[in-house]
């Protein structure tokens, strides 16, 4: 099941809130379990016994370690077991087939390899079970002796397939102490609202015009068209999935959680640096503190500094997806945070902010490229094309119609890809109290009207990080 769908906006979050509402704070966390494994069963029925499986693993290795504490031979061995086992579920449904792929093209060997659909929102919920051991064993966090309230920081439906990831810390006081207030329900509830209007009028929307481009074979593509396509794309990505995450933390928040914010308008950004503090924050701090920090972080030489980078690069590329183009896209990126490190950052803060922003949203479009054409040579051609290689030509009639059927629309993509819109919106609901109110409540009802009139009619509605 998906945020914005009919089924999930009209009978499951209704439903859901009700039972949780008049329920007694004791059993809400078994309510919210309840429902998020009605939730991914609507979408995964047989991997539910996956997530459940790793939920009771990791939720009776956390026990094994806290018991064992003084003996650190048997905890040291159990979160090697909780590792290697968590690990290995992932890299079986995720990563065998890159594996088995890979040997066959290097040896030629005739192996049989059972071809698994990936569970959905298995890289999310297999890093918080991880990051939970890992912390008890650190002495961070205490153990959750409660399977149902740990089952519910597990499964939790609204950050469940997409994130943001929430580390058992953040979050273990809420599980036992929460509140909703009609201001924290409003909150929650127009975060929500924002995050569909993002993933269903802006990402659906432009996405179309980039399935369009896409579908043009290379040699009939033009220089234009090129661009607008990629373009097209990174607005598609940043509104879906930032959209998504926004939709998870107002829901968050409407039940009583506070998650945190897993984007901080990227786009603006003046270096890749900034980018990746500003793009899927919660995965960067993931890594920062599991991988990049117990590797040495900056407390080593430059040499391990940039092998530190090296590592963290190639497994966030790997993180993504089983496949070359996302390892790439992975050190592609770290690349730049290397060089941006050891000496690029200090000269990008001196010059003007255009340029250091223009050098910035170059190196993200490209690297979009790789991340979205699976093939190498497919994205090296796409590439070539944007720069004139074997284009037809600068500009054609398709992109001349393309660009006129859609600057409107990118053009209010590009400002609301800026803090402006939200930040006019609250100028005018402090400057004008109870009309700014009622204008604001009308901007957001529309936001529900159109969203909902547009899936009613939807043929394309996809959701680009349920792969991941």
């Amino acid at each position: 099941m998906v945020f914005s769908s009919l089924i999930f906006l009209f009978l499951f979050l209704p439903v859901t809130m009700l039972i949780y509402y008049i329920s007694p704070m004791r059993i809400r966390n078994a309510i919210l379990l309840a429902a998020s494994l009605i939730f991914y069963a609507w979408g995964e029925p047989v991997y539910i016994v996956l997530m459940i499986f790793s939920t009771v693993f990791d939720y009776v290795n956390g026990i094994l370690i806290e018991r064992y504490r003084h003996r650190k031979g048997i905890a040291q061995g159990v979160l090697i077991l909780s590792m290697m086992g968590s690990l290995g579920i992932l890299g079986f449904f995720k990563y065998a087939g890159f594996v088995y792929d890979n040997i066959h093209s290097l040896f030629n060997l005739h192996l049989q390899a059972a071809d698994l659909p990936l569970p959905v929102g298995i890289s999310f919920y297999t890093f918080q079970t991880m990051s939970y051991v890992i912390d008890v064993y650190r002495g961070k966090v205490s153990v959750q002796k409660n399977l149902i309230s740990f089952g519910a920081y597990v499964t939790m439906f609204p950050q469940l397939v997409a994130g943001p990831i929430v580390k058992y810390e953040d979050i273990a006081g809420q599980l036992v102490n929460r509140q909703v207030t009609l201001d924290r329900f409003g909150e929650g509830a127009e975060l929500f609202i924002r995050g569909l209007a993002k993933k269903v009028l802006l990402a659906n929307n432009i996405g179309l015009l980039w399935t369009s481009v896409k579908g043009v074979p290379g040699g009939e593509l033009s220089v234009l068209s090129a661009w607008l396509g990629i373009i097209a794309f990174t607005f598609q990505i940043y509104f879906d999935f930032s959209g998504y995450s926004d939709m998870a933390r107002g829901l968050g928040r409407m039940f009583g959680f506070e998650f945190m914010k897993n984007f901080d308008y990227p786009y603006i950004s003046r270096s890749i640096t900034e980018f990746w503090r500003r793009w899927h924050i919660s995965l960067g701090a993931w890594f920062r503190e599991y991988i990049y920090i117990p590797l040495g972080g900056n407390r080593v030489g430059m040499l391990k500094q940039l092998r530190n980078l090296a590592v963290v690069w190639f497994i966030t590329g790997l993180w993504h997806g089983a496949s070359w183009n996302f390892i790439i896209w992975g050190l592609y990126f770290g690349l730049f945070v290397t060089i941006e490190k050891w000496f690029l950052l200090k000269q990008l803060q001196r010059f003007p902010a255009f340029v250091s922003h223009v050098y910035t949203l170059m190196i993200v479009i490209i690297g979009w490229v790789f991340f979205e054409f699976e093939h190498l040579p497919a994205a090296m051609r796409f590439i070539g094309t944007m720069f004139g290689a074997g284009a037809h030509g600068f500009v054609d009639n398709r992109s001349l119609y393309d660009l006129s059927t859609n600057a409107l629309l990118l053009l209010l993509l590009a400002v609301c890809a800026t803090p402006y819109p939200r930040q006019a919106l609250t100028y005018i609901r402090t400057r004008f109290a109870r009309s700014g109110t009622l204008a604001a409540f009308a901007v957001y009802f529309l936001f529900i009207v159109a969203s909902t009139a547009y899936l009613v009619n939807a043929t394309y509605n996809p959701f680009l990080y349920f792969r991941f």
